[in-house]
């Protein structure tokens, strides 16, 4: 067995906000700086902000993204069209369509949406972000069995993402790039009595790739990444089974000005997409995800509430995040 997945399988199963109780580190930035990432002269194409904001007002618009609902239907649809726009000869477009039992015992339809530039390059790149959104608000004191509009978590992402998406049609980043948006992955047990409730579809992709014996260099999950006021902290599982990955992206984003951004800061590990893709796909991948130390969650005032809407989404964050993976990818394009 590869070592990567044999550290992941003895992994013990973190849920989203068992989090909160484990030990908190602040990395030395000597350790991060190991890296020594520069900038080299690359054309990188220039992201718009105001685009990813728009994207991710679209999702928000066809209401909560809940599998097996009118609104999740629409809002696959419009990705789909959205990515293939971009062409005409690239991103190849597939569909990955299943259906999973939730912890609750729903049978729910499940769809991977696949994005592959340049699928003949041997040398690959994923990028991903969920669609999907939570079906109940049970951190919100009224209406918690309500869904929420999922603006920061889920749609925040794809929106970067389909911006980023925009460009690579148009420009060649030199390299092979995959961007997958998960399905079902914010569908589970906030108890601790479910184990592997959340994450139905990229469990399901890590075990079935669209391409057999899928193989990336390396993978960036990027989740909740335009709240207000956002924080980007070091997350434990990325830290420990993909830490060049984490140097090469914070040293980035420090880079090009975003250091107050990504900090050097270890939370604890969560599991989510990053982490089934790890364990069955065996390479190594991070998590940019939203942290702040203020909240109980740690992941915002507003998570799985129904105030994580529009109201909190900040461009310039989506900016931030998009604009240091656009440069991680083309600066790793141009080294081959």
């Amino acid at each position: 067995m590869h070592k990567l997945s044999l550290i992941i399988a003895v992994l013990p199963l973190f849920i989203w906000n068992a989090c909160n109780q484990n030990p908190e580190t602040i990395v030395p930035p000597s350790e991060v700086s190991k890296d020594t990432t520069e900038l080299k002269p690359v054309t990188v194409p220039e992201l718009n902000a105001d685009s990813m904001y728009a994207y991710v007002a679209k999702q928000v618009s066809f209401g909560p993204r809940v599998p097996g609902t009118m609104a999740h239907q629409q809002c696959g649809d419009y990705l789909v069209a959205t990515l293939m726009s971009f062409g005409p000869s690239y991103p190849k477009v597939t569909q990955q369509k299943t259906t999973a039992t939730t912890f609750d015992n729903k049978l729910i339809p499940v769809r991977n949406i696949i994005a592959a530039f340049y699928p003949d390059r041997g040398q690959r790149i994923l990028l991903a972000a969920h669609w999907d959104t939570r079906p109940f608000a049970e951190m919100d004191k009224t209406k918690p069995h309500k869904p929420i509009d999922g603006a920061n978590d889920g749609a925040s992402g794809v929106g970067v993402l389909l911006e980023i998406a925009r460009h690579l049609a148009a420009n060649d980043p030199g390299i092979g790039v995959d961007i997958i948006f998960f399905d079902a992955e914010d569908w589970g047990d906030t108890s601790g009595m479910s184990e592997d409730s959340y994450c139905l579809g990229s469990q399901y992709w890590a075990k079935n790739p669209h391409v057999a014996d899928y193989y990336a260099q390396y993978g960036i999950l990027l989740d909740m990444v335009g709240g207000k006021d956002a924080l980007f902290a070091i997350e434990e599982n990325s830290w420990r089974f993909a830490k060049p990955v984490v140097q090469k992206v914070w040293n980035t984003a420090k880079n090009l000005g975003f250091g107050d951004l990504f900090i050097d800061h270890r939370r604890g590990p969560i599991i989510d997409d990053h982490f089934y893709v790890m364990k069955y796909r065996q390479f190594p991948m991070i998590d940019i995800i939203n942290y702040d130390p203020k909240s109980y969650s740690r992941f915002g005032h507003f998570w799985h509430t129904h105030e994580d809407n529009m109201e909190n989404i900040d461009p310039n964050v989506l900016y931030a995040v998009g604009k240091t993976v656009m440069h991680v990818v083309y600066q790793d394009g141009a080294k081959k």
